[in-house]
This record gives structure tokens, sequence and C-alpha cells, in this order.
């Protein structure tokens, strides 16, 4: 299992994401999946300011396998703040020493666009190519509506999120979205709240961390619950049938149901949303086609 904080990134296509009401989430890793991902080594290409206080929520567009402009490759663990520092991408290679890479484009989006990871199906993933908004272990996007205490949350599309993907048919990866929160309204280092992950979809006999304790419906979507503890909480909410998109999903649903399963607090807070793929084999040609977290001001 993973016991270190993670980053992704991978190739761009053109997109403009409006919010998504899509609920998903798929398999998830058989004994390793979620967790901390590695920052401290993450390399910056592109720096960004700690968020502002009042909120903003701009619509990323990303550019690149449909003719945007490629701005550059993350290999190991980098990371480019994109969509005019609105969000970052980052790939962190945290459990693979194989060479992988991500193509990225100023609008937003990512791809894959190599990878020799050859990792165990039952083990850790090799790394989490990823975009995000808010703070991940200390590097914050510019005004991006975040912390939210928890209990805002509960208020309908308080944050909301969209993202389109475009998923190969082989490997063994997940597509899978990494929320984080944390017992106070910031932190360096590991949140120490409860992740929670939304699993749109898997390829390749992975499944969650933790143990399935439960099935919920979440905005008329079925979901596998899978709930494991390593010094935080870590809740998966695997898609029974899984998708390639999602559109205006309001994170705070799920945050109600594990909120009603004892796995967390009102008090806490969302710090970051993290969208990307764990990746144990394979992943090239993976991409995040779109990609938008609109926090309501």
């Amino acid at each position: 299992m993973r016991t270190v904080p993670r980053s992704r990134a991978a190739r761009v296509v053109v997109a403009v994401l409006t919010v998504i009401v899509v609920g998903g989430v798929a398999g998830i890793v058989a004994g390793c999946s979620g967790g901390s991902h590695p920052a401290a080594a993450i390399q910056t290409q592109s720096p960004v300011s700690q968020p502002a206080s009042s909120p903003s929520s701009p619509t990323a567009s990303a550019a690149g396998a449909s003719g945007g402009q490629t701005v550059g490759a993350l290999c190991s663990s980098q990371r480019r703040a994109v969509a005019g520092g609105v969000y970052m991408v980052q790939n962190n290679e945290w459990g693979s020493s194989a060479p992988e890479c991500v193509a990225v484009a100023s609008g937003g989006g990512f791809s894959v666009s190599k990878s020799a990871i050859a990792n165990s199906p039952t083990g850790s993933p090799g790394g989490y190519p990823s975009i995000y908004r808010g703070c991940h272990w200390g590097t914050c996007t510019p005004r991006s509506g975040l912390p939210v205490q928890v209990s805002k949350l509960l208020s309908p599309g308080t944050v909301t999120t969209s993202w389109a993907t475009t998923q190969p048919s082989t490997g063994a990866y997940d597509v899978a979205y990494d929320i984080w929160f944390n017992k106070a309204p910031s932190t360096n280092g590991q949140p120490d709240g409860a992740e929670l992950m939304i699993w749109i979809n898997h390829q390749g006999g992975i499944q969650p961390y933790g143990s399935q304790v439960n099935t919920a419906t979440v905005s008329g979507r079925s979901y596998q619950v899978w709930f494991g503890q390593r010094g935080w909480n870590t809740i998966s909410y695997s898609m029974e049938t899984g998708t390639t998109s999602v559109q205006d999903l309001d994170i705070g649903k799920f945050v109600a149901d594990a909120i009603s399963r004892g796995w967390i607090q009102k008090s806490w807070y969302l710090i970051d949303v993290e969208a990307g793929f764990e990746i144990w084999q394979g992943g090239a040609g993976l991409a995040t086609d779109s990609f938008a977290v609109n926090v309501k001001g």
C-alpha cells in the first residue's frame, strides 16, 4: 500500500467543461489503492501562489490531442501550473522507477505519453498522473475557493466537478478522483482527516484499498463502498458500471454518505480535489480531455 503522497499527469485534449452531475466510481485496487502521494520530491516547473481568500470557479479548457498547444512533458515526479494557474498537473510516479511521462497542454489537459510501469495488480500502483485544484501537500493553486468546511458541503452544489477522459483498453489502472480532508484548514504535509476516492472506471483486475463494506446510490448511480484505515480514513466509492466522463458531480453527496458512516466529520475541511489515473501496468494513452472544479462563492 502507498505510504507517501502522490502526484500525476498526462496528455492534453481541447475541451471546455461545464460543471457535471454524473456520479461515478469504478473498482479500486486490490490491496493498495488510494493513499498519500509523495510531494516533497516533485519538481515544480511553473510555481503558483497560495490561494486567495475569495473563491472563483473558472472552467479549465484542455488543449492537446485534438489540436491544442502542448507546452511540455512531465516525467518522474514533476508538476506544472496550467489554465492560467487555476489548476496544477502533476506526474507523481511514486511507486515505480520505470520510464513514465505525460504530455501537458496549456489549457489544462494532459495525457500519458509513455509508460513502462509493470507493478503487480495486487500491490501498489506505480504512480498517479493527475490534475488538481486546492492544496496538495502545501503546494496550492491560487483563488481556488478552498478550503471549505465539510458542514458547508452539505448544501447542494457547493463544490462540483466535471471530468472527461480517454481510456485505453489495455493495462491495469483506475480512473479516479482523490479528494482530501484535513482537520485544520491547511497543512504542508499529509492531510490527517480522510481521503475520499471516487473511481469512475478501472481496468485490469484491481480493487480499492481496504474492504468492501456496503453499496450506495449517489445521484442515481450505484457504487461499491470500501473503507480502510492507515492513519487517516480511506473511503472509496467505486462505480459499479464504469464511465469515461462525469458532469456536475456533487462532492457533497458523497461526503454526506461518509458522514453518516462516521468516516468524515463536519468540522473538517476539504482542501484538495484531484483527478487522475493510478497506474499498475501500462497506461500509455490515458488522458484527461477536460476537467473543472467549481466552488460556489
